[in-house]
């Protein structure tokens, strides 16, 4: 089991990453959610916060040309607790379907990866259970080829104290982009929402990284902690 940093650090542009697991003395669920930029549309954002979670922004409203795949949700929690963190509108798409009695599965399979060929951007999920439990997923090309989308789902039904499950977009900087590959990577989770929250940032490339989101949710009470960082304030 790999720290935040062993995982992050060096790795110039996993993309947006979401990670889910539990807090080290086991009192809390963790959802982290980062976004990084190579372009000037992509790092003119900012996280600002929702009734029911939080949304991108564009920093400078002048600037921001496409926001098709940018401007979104995140985050969306439902009223029976469930945090849902995506990392683009499939956010939307799975609040609805649950709030309906449906499954993840049934609400990821009507999307599929973002049509930004030739990178084809996998869209990578997270739900966090009252309970502790978590699911992650990912949609993507398969090797690159638009024609399939391959679709993987995992469950952690037994949440264990200080583990975590971190996902993101690409597995490095290229071009184009390469996918994330294999399953969701296990990493050891330490520290009050403070110290974790540095830990994440501390650990993304400078030059790219624009924003990040965590939340701890106390799972005996339901009391919630946030922290938002900024690149541009």
């Amino acid at each position: 089991m790999c720290t935040i940093s062993a995982l992050l650090q060096g790795n110039s542009y996993p993309g947006r990453g979401v990670m889910i697991g539990n807090s080290q003395d086991g009192r809390f669920g963790i959802v982290g959610y980062f976004i990084m930029g190579r372009s000037v549309n992509s790092r003119n954002r900012i996280f600002s916060k929702t009734d029911d979670g939080i949304r991108t922004e564009a920093f400078d409203p002048s600037k921001m040309t496409d926001p098709s795949l940018i401007i979104y949700h995140p985050v969306r929690v439902l009223a029976d607790g469930r945090v849902i963190v995506t990392n683009g509108d499939q956010t939307d798409t799975l609040r609805d379907y649950l709030q309906t009695g449906k499954t993840a599965l049934d609400a990821l399979s009507t999307r599929t990866f973002e049509p930004d060929g030739p990178n084809y951007t996998p869209r990578i999920s997270g739900i966090l259970n009252p309970d502790g439990s978590y699911e992650l997923s990912i949609l993507k090309s398969l090797d690159g080829d638009p024609s399939c989308c391959q679709r993987s789902f995992f469950r952690y039904d037994a949440p264990k104290a200080g583990v975590g499950h971190l996902i993101h977009t690409y597995e490095q900087d290229g071009n184009p982009l390469p996918s994330f590959r294999g399953e969701p990577r296990r990493v050891c989770l330490s520290g009050d929402i403070d110290q974790l929250t540095q830990q994440l940032w501390d650990s993304l490339d400078k030059s790219n990284r624009v924003s990040l989101y965590v939340r701890f949710t106390e799972l005996q009470t339901g009391l919630t902690q946030e922290r938002i960082v900024n690149q541009n304030v």
